[in-house]
């Protein structure tokens, strides 16, 4: 029988299905009544499941990590999706397809990853376009690279999600330094690689998405950083000529300062045009695939409307053009 997709799921519908426990917390209520609260994911999406009156014993069987299959109910609570859960026992992850639970990008990785080449090698600087020549050559970082997503619940967060963030970046820079000529194009086209590298060791991947203990404690800026700083000793090592001191700083400054402000947990504000650039171009990509992934997979089909958004805190306006694709 044919799985059920979570993005198949409506308010009323009884479960009786496998998921993968992407995120776990036991927590109190008002009442100081404990209740387990999970993420679950297939690959269509995830949903929030929670299972009440519990005791930490109770429940202690089910992990993040886990495949579990869950018997419940599908109740819209304040706009939002969620499983009451009645029972939840673990399964053998040996009777699992992996590739049912983690969403990739639908988009072929082979050609993005023969775009984002031909963006690097189209840069004209020597010591920039010897330093990326460096990393397409690592071949394990770069099959990194390709699998890695773009994030844990927000925008491209699905295996291939950074890659495909990365080329449409790059694309968008390209355009804009025909707008703006005065932009140091291969430092824009280099910031956009070297961005959201860290993401490859802040982030874990392969049986489910969560941060690593790298991740929470350093952070990919950080990492991304250190990452630059230690590709660019081997690039050193190889050319035999010293890379341009200010030139690492002004690359590092775009991967400090991309998220724009300190409320977002920028340690430096965009202090060049081309760090302006990339941190306006990544909201714009993030933000609009955001929107757009939200609308093609909302579950609420026949109406103009989505379902509320807690994380952009609106509901999304779908035309009717949307609504109708929806309900096919």
């Amino acid at each position: 029988m044919a799985r059920r997709l979570i993005l198949e799921l409506k308010d009323g519908d009884n479960v009786d299905e496998t998921f993968l426990v992407a995120d776990r917390q036991l927590r109190a209520n008002r009442n100081a009544a404990l209740y387990l609260n999970v993420d679950l994911r297939d690959k269509s999406g995830v949903i929030n499941g929670r299972m009440w009156n519990v005791s930490e014993e109770s429940v202690a069987h089910i992990q993040a990590g886990q495949y579990v299959r869950v018997r419940g109910k599908v109740q819209l609570f304040q706009g939002v999706l969620q499983l009451i859960l009645t029972g939840a026992q673990p399964i053998d992850a040996a009777t699992i397809d992996p590739l049912d639970f983690l969403p990739e990008t639908t988009a072929n990785i082979e050609q993005l990853m023969s775009r984002l080449r031909e963006h690097l090698l189209k840069i004209e600087s020597v010591p920039l376009r010897t330093l990326c020549e460096c990393c397409l050559l690592d071949e394990e970082l770069m099959e990194k690279y390709a699998k890695a997503p773009a994030g844990i619940k927000a925008h491209h967060a699905y295996h291939g999600g950074l890659l495909e963030h990365v080329v449409t970046l790059m694309d968008l820079a390209r355009k804009v330094v025909e707008v703006y000529p005065t932009l140091d194009a291969d430092l824009l086209v280099s910031g956009v690689f070297w961005h959201d590298i860290g993401k490859i060791r802040e982030l874990s991947y392969e049986t489910s998405f969560a941060y690593t203990d790298e991740g929470q404690l350093i952070g990919h800026l950080q990492i991304g950083v250190e990452m630059l700083s230690e590709r660019i000793r081997e690039t050193e090592q190889l050319s035999g000529e010293r890379f341009p001191e200010e030139l690492s700083w002004r690359l590092k400054h775009l991967i400090l300062s991309h998220h724009g402000s300190y409320e977002f947990g920028s340690p430096r504000l965009p202090m060049t045009p081309e760090a302006m650039a990339l941190h306006l171009l990544d909201n714009l990509d993030a933000k609009l695939h955001e929107f757009m992934r939200a609308i093609s997979e909302d579950p609420h089909g026949e109406s103009h409307w989505t379902l509320f958004l807690p994380r952009l805190d609106r509901k999304l306006y779908k035309t009717p053009t949307d609504a109708s694709k929806r309900s096919e």
